[in-house]
């Protein structure tokens, strides 16, 4: 079932553009990572499917209505991290939690306490008395602990240890898995990487990547490390196929794979090698080919097209 749907979503900011043609298509329970670094387009987009934004033509759909126009409904099923979040200081978690109940009609202090033992977040404590990292955690509280159908969360990583990165990484994976639909929003290929199933690429304000995690994972390359057992024997076997040295020593080939692990075990199997190694796939490198090459299009099973700038 699709949950968000744009369709040639576009806008402008006077006469530069934010998102032009922005075609999404993101299915119920699925945590959709999208990907880019500060100003790229990223942060339109999400006000775009807010309502925050008018769009300046074609549309976005959350839940089938319409983002502009049925905003007001559309809220009581979302929930909103903002990369910029600001707090009241005169806040404590549980004060927030009953005031953020009071707006949703519905009871927040329960899930939300369990939430703040999970975090390791005293609820007591003021926002002004707050590190940045302990306003992040209540930032997330009060966006998870109303379980929304959709969950929007602009940097949710940001100010917190790797500890908390991870318990936050759990939680989403635990709401998605009955059905809670998560769209990330990050610089970090990292954090992305070990919990998006889906990944979308934007660079200056254009999607230029949207495919599955594993798909990405397919492609990308494998560095290798290979042994011979003496000199002679690296120096008599030929190079399969498959392989693409980039260096050599006495007895080691140093390169990348590019073709399936199998054919390369198969293949060491019948030579004189006393070491192998293999990386997990470097999903890095083709990211980067898609920052940095200018010439770069959308992948072809991308329904994703867009352009501009942010603002």
């Amino acid at each position: 079932m699709s949950l968000i749907n744009t369709t040639q979503l576009t806008r402008y900011y006077g006469s530069r553009v934010g998102v032009r043609q922005l075609d999404l298509n993101i299915e119920a329970g699925t945590i959709f990572g999208f990907l880019g670094p500060n100003g790229a387009g990223k942060s339109t987009t999400i006000r775009l499917l807010l309502g925050f934004l008018r769009p300046t033509a074609g549309s976005a759909r959350i839940m089938d209505r319409d983002c502009w126009k049925q905003s007001h409904q559309i809220k009581r099923d979302v929930s909103y991290l903002p990369g910029d979040l600001r707090l009241y200081p005169w806040f404590t978690g549980m004060n927030a939690l009953r005031i953020w109940g009071r707006i949703r009609k519905m009871d927040l202090e329960t899930t939300g306490c369990e939430l703040g033992e999970r975090f390791n977040l005293d609820m007591s404590v003021p926002v002004s008395d707050m590190s940045r990292g302990m306003r992040q955690k209540l930032g997330l509280i009060l966006a998870l602990a109303p379980k929304p159908r959709l969950m929007i969360l602009d940097e949710p990583t940001s100010g917190l240890d790797p500890i908390m990165q991870e318990a936050l990484a759990d939680h989403i994976r635990e709401l998605a898995a009955q059905g809670h639909t998560i769209f990330f929003s990050s610089h970090s290929l990292h954090e992305v990487e070990s919990l998006c199933d889906h990944v979308a690429l934007v660079r200056d304000g254009q999607l230029i990547l949207n495919e599955t995690l594993s798909s990405l994972q397919r492609k990308a390359t494998r560095e290798v490390m290979v042994e011979f057992k003496t000199e002679e024997k690296a120096t008599q076997c030929t190079l399969p196929q498959f392989l693409k040295i980039t260096r050599r020593t006495d007895t080691r080939w140093y390169g990348h794979l590019i073709g399936k692990p199998s054919d390369l075990m198969l293949w060491a199997a019948q030579q004189d090698i006393v070491d192998i190694t293999i990386t997990p796939p470097d999903l890095e490198t083709l990211f980067h080919q898609h920052y940095h090459h200018p010439d770069s299009h959308p992948a072809d099973s991308s329904p994703v097209q867009s352009e501009g700038s942010e603002s």
